[in-house]
Order: C-alpha cells, then sequence, then structure tokens
C-alpha cells in the first residue's frame, strides 16, 4: 500500500480518538487491516505515526490504547523579540530548492538528481560493510580518515600539469559538506564584516554561507564565459578583498564553464591582488560534453582554496566534502571546522570512500553522463517547440540544470506560481542573484524529473508565458 493509504488510516482513528475517552482500546491489528483493507506493514505505520503525536501507547502483550488529546497551550514569545534584536536576522523563506513537494507535481526546482542517477548500490553495499568496520566506535581524526584524505589529493593531483607541485593528503580537510565548508572558508580567510567577491549569478547556497560567517558579499557581474579578468581585478583594488568564491566548472545555476583562457586570466588577477580564489566544483561529477580542468590543479602557491562535494553524486545522505588549502590558511580553515564541527562522523567517511574507491563508480559515472546527456537534450528540444518565448543563451555542458532566460517583460513570480498552479515546480532564477537580477531567469533541474516528464514541463512553462 501507499503512504496515502496509511495516511487515510491516521485520519480515520484520529476522528474515532476524539469521540471515544482515554485508555479506549483500538481495534486490533487485524481489524484495521481487513477495515482499510491494507497489509501489516501500512497499519503499522498508521500506528507509528498516531504514537508518535502522542494520541495512542502501546502496552506490550495488551494492545493499543487511545490517550487523552492535548489541546495546545498558546505560549508567548514575544520576550525573544527583545532578546534576540534584529542581529542574526534571517527571512523565514527559505529558497525554493529545499522545498518539499507532492509526488503528483513535476519537480524541477531541487538542487540534486533524481533517485536513478545515484549508485544505490554501491551506497547501500557500503553502509553495510562500514557498520563491521573495526572503527566504527571511534573518533576520526579532525582532518579527516587518512585514506579519504589520500583519494582527494590523488584525484586532483591527477589533473596536475606537469611543473605545478601537486597536492599532498595533508593539504585535504574533510569536511561535512560543502554548505559547512564555505562558512568555514568564508571564516576563516575573510572574517566577519570583510568584503569577499562572488559571481553575479552565483549559487544561492553561497550568499546563505556569507550571511552565516558574517561577510559582505560584493557581486561581480558573470556570463557564459565567466567573469572578465578586468571587472576581478577592478573589483579586488576597489573593495580590498582578498577572497574570491567562484564556480568556473559547471555553475549553479546556470551550468557555465569558464574557457581555460578566461579561467587562467582570473587566477593571474587574484593571485596579482595577493588574494585567494575558492573554486567551488560542486558538479565535477556531473560532466557531459566536457572534462573538468579544476584551477586548483595549476596553482601551488595556495592562492586557490578548493571545494569537492561527493554529497550530490554519492547520495544526499552521505554529506561528505574535501576543503583543499596550503600554506596557513589550510591551519586556519583546520582550526575554523574543529570548533565548528570537531570532525565528520567516521561512517559517513568510511561510506564515501568505500563507494568512490570501487571499480563500479567509474561505469556509473560514465552511465551518468549519457543520461544528463538525453535528459538535457530533451528538455531543450522541448522548450524549443513549447516555450519559444522562452531561450537557454550557452547549453550547459555540465551539471544538472538549465538557466532558462524568459522575456524581458515576464515577471518572473507570477510565471512561477502559474506553472505550481499548473504542476510544475522550477526555481526563480532571482535566487541565485547577490542584487537585482541581470534579466528575468527560471532554473529547470532536468536530473531531477523523470524524462518522460520533460515534455510536459516545458509545454506548461510555454503556456505559464503566454
Amino acid at each position: 500500500m501507499s503512504d496515502d493509504s496509511s495516511t487515510r488510516i491516521v485520519a480515520d482513528l484520529r476522528r474515532w480518538i476524539a469521540s471515544v475517552p482515554p485508555g479506549t482500546r483500538l481495534p486490533s491489528s487485524r481489524e484495521l487491516r481487513q477495515r482499510h483493507r491494507a497489509g501489516p506493514a501500512t497499519v503499522q505505520k498508521a500506528l507509528h505515526a498516531l504514537a508518535a503525536q502522542g494520541l495512542v501507547e502501546s502496552r506490550p502483550g495488551v494492545g493499543t490504547f487511545t490517550l487523552a488529546i492535548r489541546t495546545p497551550r498558546t505560549v508567548d514569545f514575544g520576550w525573544q523579540t527583545t532578546a534576540l534584536g534584529t542581529a542574526g536576522f534571517r527571512d523565514g523563506h527559505g529558497p525554493t530548492s529545499l522545498e518539499t513537494i507532492p509526488n503528483s507535481v513535476i519537480g524541477m526546482h531541487s538542487g540534486y538528481p533524481c533517485r536513478e542517477l545515484l549508485p544505490e548500490k554501491l551506497v547501500r553495499a557500503a553502509f553495510a560493510r562500514a557498520t563491521r568496520a573495526e572503527n566504527l566506535m571511534g573518533r576520526p581524526p579532525v582532518a579527516g580518515l587518512p585514506d579519504l584524505q589520500s583519494w582527494f589529493a590523488t584525484e586532483l593531483a591527477g589533473a596536475t600539469p606537469d611543473g605545478v607541485a601537486p597536492v599532498s593528503p595533508s593539504d585535504v580537510v574533510v569536511i561535512p559538506g560543502s554548505q559547512s565548508g564555505l562558512v568555514t572558508a568564508f571564516r576563516a580567510l575573510a572574517g566577519a564584516g570583510r568584503p569577499i567577491l562572488v559571481e553575479s549569478p552565483t549559487y544561492w547556497g553561497a550568499m546563505l554561507a556569507a550571511r552565516q560567517a558574517g561577510v559582505q558579499v560584493v557581486p561581480v557581474p558573470s556570463g557564459p564565459a565567466g567573469p572578465s579578468p578586468e571587472a576581478v581585478a577592478e573589483s579586488l583594488g576597489r573593495t580590498g578583498a582578498r577572497v574570491f568564491y567562484a564556480q568556473p566548472t559547471f555553475a549553479n545555476a546556470t551550468g557555465w564553464l569558464w574557457p581555460r583562457d578566461r579561467a587562467d586570466a582570473v587566477l593571474d588577477a587574484v593571485r596579482a591582488a595577493g588574494a585567494f580564489l575558492i573554486e567551488d566544483d560542486w558538479a565535477h561529477d556531473f560532466a557531459i560534453d566536457a572534462a573538468p580542468q579544476p584551477l586548483a590543479s595549476r596553482d601551488d602557491a595556495g592562492h586557490v582554496v578548493y571545494l569537492r562535494s561527493l554529497t550530490k553524486s554519492v547520495a544526499p545522505a552521505t554529506r561528505v566534502a574535501g576543503l583543499v588549502a596550503r600554506g596557513p590558511a589550510r591551519d586556519r580553515i583546520l582550526a575554523d571546522h574543529g570548533a565548528e564541527a570537531l570532525y565528520v562522523s567516521g561512517i559517513l567517511q568510511t561510506v564515501a570512500l568505500d563507494v568512490v574507491t570501487q571499480p563500479a563508480w567509474r561505469t556509473h559515472l560514465r552511465r551518468v553522463t549519457e543520461q544528463l546527456r538525453g535528459r538535457r537534450d530533451l528538455l531543450l528540444e522541448a522548450l524549443v517547440r513549447h516555450a519559444p518565448q522562452a531561450r537557454v543563451e550557452a547549453v550547459p555542458r555540465g551539471g544538472l540544470n538549465a538557466w532558462v532566460r524568459l522575456p524581458d517583460d515576464a515577471v518572473v513570480a507570477d510565471v512561477v506560481a502559474r506553472c505550481r498552479a499548473d504542476g510544475l515546480t522550477v526555481g526563480d532564477g532571482g535566487e541565485w542573484f547577490p542584487a537585482e537580477p541581470a534579466g528575468r531567469y527560471v532554473r529547470m533541474n532536468y536530473a531531477a524529473a523523470e524524462p518522460s516528464q520533460l515534455g510536459r514541463a516545458a509545454e506548461i512553462l510555454g503556456a505559464a508565458l503566454r
């Protein structure tokens, strides 16, 4: 039976509980199965839900009984208004990407790939092995498991050209996901109250991390070929910023890829300013038509701080990333990480390492590349056919998303709302701009929806624009 069946049983029993005195014995599981034509697992799930709500209690060997329905007491939290003040205020409305939607809606707002694009068998097997490991109950080192540090370092060293000193395992700090790494890097390298440069548009999570770290965001305009090196140099000089956060490879949300010469010119500007470039290589495992070439592989002077996440490509439940830095910057990052998190779960590190070192991991990535290419092309073709008013300025050569520009007279919030009313969720492009948007955009995650839904999604967008 589905989750809907369990929900119906819960609703039915809640009505029944409200009509009987506390302490009344519930019908037996057998009676509930017969009444609702449900399986044992569905009935048990409903009873567990009622117990979690404080409506029933199970007495082993006796049965399940009703408890008194508690009437919520109104509590006044007004005193906290004065105690908290305005410092640290965050708008309670989170990014569209984090919303949970019904299964009946085509979800293209999420920042994650669908389950079919994850190495589920590898992950399940890795968790099973990790629970039997000798170090299951131990505390891992603050900087991470040495073998996982070595894996991150070896992967980056494999892309390092001759004449550039490769990173070493000791340059790697294992962190609990890239979001935590961004807060740590901003705080350790810039410090509260100081400016940092970011691309515009940029990843919304970086702006959230900047607010958490207390740093000031300075936008630098970026396009399909990345930001202008001259603009980066001018902004570094004008603001005194010593940190530039960027996603040179398959940026979120645009999918844009910096050409090699542009990337080297931007790196030269950062070097000339004596600054750091935080390179967020979030989509390293989601290449389609171009192989990732991290800037960090071409810098051995410590200017590039490299962030490499495994969360989206291994599994959302396995929040593990590597932060690579050299020199005193690495020491500051490690100190901040230790104060914030102490260490990353050893079992999650073990699982991540197990997955990425299996021979089947490379086979899985090749399959993902083909799947992403097919999904991307399906969506782009459908947009041309069903939503000609919208256009994709640059075909994404990797990543999970299409960055779709709407007509200049479109009201993005209205378009997003109309799509939602017709069964489609897309990301409001304004969420990726640090200041006023430079155009009207929506982000459509072609890796989150089923391929069979992409044509329908384009039809809904086209109708919303009309």
